[in-house]
């Protein structure tokens, strides 16, 4: 069975230690170039839909949380504030009430609408020490989450719209959604009391999904305090299910922050606010991928995307200079000389990288390489600039294949 913990120990990707404390685990080298390329894979995404990115503090004071309704209805999952200069501080549980003070930051038109903020941040939550493991469960946690601030009329096109996005980067990404679940809320007292709010943002929810074509079921009891969710789920190759990417569209925060925004008639209104997430939270991301992936990460997120493997040390000059062709197009590549070992432990070795190029005296005479992918194809023997121009192409087309006919 493939377990993201033993995989990103055996690639060198994450680690934790005692002193930094248990569920805060920390990224080597090669897990930062995934963790990086995966965030700026969802700024590029969201920068084409029509997003702007903030950046927000990770502290906000006792009240803020008390207006969001955090403090009321999430405080067991919350760190204990900390007195600072006779105030109360708190480790944000949520970006949401943050980007809600930036919205009222100053006054709205509605043509500015919609208005999609999103933020890669960091949030905390407290949670117990028998629940953490590996990059799943995390006290720090980097979250892709976006706030659109729209009108009612859009809300219904604004949630699609997100539903998409998380649809286009699963197809990216090589992983898929096991089901689509609308959360609801159940008994108890952990939820705001607006039963009128609450049937408004389930039927808008019910007619995203109805539109979008995708199964789902209902589900009481797995609601965000605030409002009614979509959730895409995942499972793992245990058969372990959770959470990876939500649409949400809450009527509770706007009425709580009194956000405003000037209607075309001159009047104000109140927006509406959908939450969404594209890939969750960065670290459960990593964890499904390396376990869906098995360390086999697609071409272009993958931490090296190409070893040059020179037969000979005559070959090795001409296989940095492979390299450093390479990386003025922006691809990862590094260099496996027979110091490493024979020819066939270094490729055993490489197994992971999406492309071989082994460089013999023949090759290196004549501005050629003996291409191998991960999956055992052979392209062939291609020049140089060919095959490096075919393999930025793969990438920067992302996806998952490996190769294209030429």
């Amino acid at each position: 069975m493939r377990d993201h913990r033993r995989l990103g120990r055996e690639l060198g990707l994450f680690d934790t230690d005692p002193l930094m404390g248990a569920g805060l685990p920390y990224w080597l080298p090669d897990g930062a170039v995934v963790r990086h390329t995966l965030e700026e894979y969802v700024r590029e995404a969201e920068r084409a839909a029509g997003y702007r990115h903030v950046y927000s503090p990770v502290l906000g004071k006792r009240e803020l949380y008390e207006l969001s309704g955090h403090w009321d209805h999430y405080r067991d999952d919350m760190y204990p504030p900390m007195e600072l200069g006779g105030e109360q501080m708190l480790l944000r549980p949520s970006l949401c009430p943050h980007h809600a003070l930036i919205f009222r930051s100053r006054a709205r038109s509605h043509r500015e609408l919609p208005l999609r903020m999103a933020e890669l941040g960091g949030m905390y939550r407290s949670e117990r020490s028998g629940v953490l493991g590996g990059l799943t469960r995390v006290r720090a946690i980097q979250l892709n989450d976006a706030h659109i601030f729209c009108t009612p009329d859009q809300a219904v096109e604004e949630a699609a719209g997100a539903l998409a996005l998380i649809s286009r980067a699963y197809a990216d990404l090589g992983i898929r959604a096991s089901r689509h679940r609308l959360s609801l809320p159940g008994g108890g007292g952990k939820y705001v009391a607006d039963p009128a709010l609450w049937r408004r943002a389930t039927a808008l929810l019910r007619e995203v999904l109805d539109a979008s074509g995708v199964a789902y079921e209902a589900v009481e009891g797995e609601a965000a305090f605030y409002g009614p969710k979509i959730d895409v789920q995942i499972t793992d190759p245990a058969g372990r299910e959770s959470t990876l990417s939500t649409v949400q569209i809450d009527f509770h925060q706007p009425e709580r922050f009194g956000l405003r925004y000037t209607g075309p008639d001159g009047a104000r209104h109140r927006p509406v606010m959908v939450h969404r997430s594209v890939i969750g939270s960065v670290e459960r991301a990593v964890a499904h991928l390396l376990e869906e992936h098995g360390g086999a990460f697609p071409p272009w997120l993958a931490p090296v995307q190409l070893v040059v493997l020179p037969v000979g040390a005559d070959q090795e000059e001409r296989a940095h200079a492979v390299v450093r062709e390479a990386a003025a197009l922006g691809l990862r590549t590094e260099v496996s000389g027979p110091a490493e070992g024979s020819l066939g432990a270094r490729i055993r070795r490489a197994r992971l990288v999406p492309y071989q190029a082994v460089l013999g005296a023949r090759e290196a005479a004549d501005g050629l390489l003996a291409v191998r992918l991960r999956d055992g194809r052979r392209p062939g023997v291609l020049p140089v600039a060919e095959f490096l121009r075919r393999v930025e192409e793969r990438v920067r087309a992302r996806g998952t294949a490996l190769w294209e006919p030429a």
